[in-house]
């Protein structure tokens, strides 16, 4: 069978089979492509990350919250940590079912430094089955507040990179919602989410600009880009932060008018702590 361009040099075609990145017969069809190149265009984000690491420390460890299938743990480990004798990854995830799987299937392939736990985030800031410190913290699709346990996490952690991909974030704009009535009252701006279509939609961008303010004011310097194409994926926000220990300076202050001019005062322990 000739190669298929997609198919990175050293790559586990097993592992592309199990993950459904390949079909049972080994090829790709529209589906496995789109979701191939969705992985691939991630690791191409986390790789310099890992890299820059590894020339510094070489006790490589990543944490990866709301792992799921551990699509993104698989990929890392067998595109990266694979060819190294040190580094593990911890993926993270509440579904026993799905863990149970990901650690058959770590047997299987022969991942040794791998280990997946099945615990909620804020239970995995505290657990004696993860490191005290963890260099990279991932959290692609964690819905809702799970994002901002996983960024609370890498505080904790005294992570150096943060990797998000936030999804479904309900919290602020229900908060909105309930209080809709008061708002209209106090501030011309809740003219912005009058409509229900609004209200969700300006409650995940607040959601995500509260937390890029919340990383910066925890001396985080801050990339925020797209994953992939609009064609691929509506959750597709990434926001990837390093600690470089420099404060923006205003980020706090920021961060408490915002809440305050919306009337989200409620929701202050969420971002600031």
């Amino acid at each position: 069978m000739p190669p298929i361009p997609e198919i990175r040099p050293g790559q586990s075609i097993e592992l592309l089979k199990e993950l459904h990145l390949l079909t049972r017969d080994g090829k790709l069809n529209q589906d496995s492509r789109r979701k191939l190149k969705q992985v691939h265009h991630l690791f191409h984000f986390i790789e310099p990350l890992l890299s820059e690491l590894v020339a510094t420390d070489s006790r490589l460890t990543l944490a990866d919250h709301g792992a799921g299938k551990s699509y993104l743990g698989f990929i890392l480990y067998d595109l990266f940590f694979k060819a190294r004798d040190d580094g593990h990854i911890y993926g993270v995830e509440t579904r026993p079912e799905l863990v149970d799987r990901s650690r058959q299937l770590a047997r299987r392939l022969g991942f040794t430094r791998m280990s997946f736990l099945n615990l909620c985030v804020e239970n995995a800031i505290d657990s004696p089955a993860l490191p005290e410190r963890v260099d990279i913290v991932t959290a692609l699709h964690a819905c809702d507040t799970a994002t901002d346990d996983a960024i609370r996490f890498a505080f904790e952690k005294q992570a150096q990179f943060i990797v998000l991909v936030p999804c479904c974030q309900a919290e602020v704009a229900a908060q909105l919602r309930s209080k809709k009535n008061e708002s209209f009252t106090k501030t011309p701006l809740s003219e912005i989410w009058r409509h229900p279509i609004h209200t969700r939609e300006f409650g995940s961008q607040l959601t995500n600009a509260l937390r890029c303010l919340q990383l910066e004011a925890r001396g985080y310097q801050l990339t925020v880009t797209e994953l992939v194409g609009w064609e691929h994926s509506l959750k597709n926000e990434l926001i990837i932060a390093r600690h470089t220990g420099q404060a923006r300076g205003n980020a706090a202050t920021r961060l408490e008018q915002i809440l305050h001019e919306l009337n989200l005062d409620e929701l202050r322990e969420r971002f600031i702590y």
